[in-house]
C-alpha cells in the first residue's frame, strides 16, 4: 500500500494511538462495559417486546397496522 491512500494513513494513525494507550484501554474497556449494561441488560427489563407477545401468529405488521389505525 502507498501511503498517499487516505484509509490507510487513517488506518495507521488509530492503530499507533492505541497501540500506545496506557489509560485509554482502561477507559475504553469501561465505556464498552456501559454500553453493554445500557443496551443489553435495561433492554430486557425496561423494553419488553409487546409487539412479540399480543401479534397473533406472528403476524406483527398487522398488528401494528391495526395499533397505528385505532388509534
Amino acid at each position: 500500500m502507498s501511503d498517499k491512500n487516505i484509509i490507510y494513513k487513517v488506518y495507521r494513525f488509530y492503530r499507533d494511538g492505541f497501540r500506545s494507550m496506557t489509560i485509554g484501554r482502561t477507559l475504553w474497556t469501561v465505556i464498552i462495559i456501559k454500553l453493554i449494561v445500557i443496551f443489553a441488560v435495561l433492554k430486557l427489563f425496561f423494553f419488553p417486546d409487546v409487539v412479540g407477545r399480543q401479534a397473533k401468529n406472528g403476524d406483527r405488521a398487522t398488528f401494528v397496522a391495526g395499533e397505528l389505525t385505532r388509534r
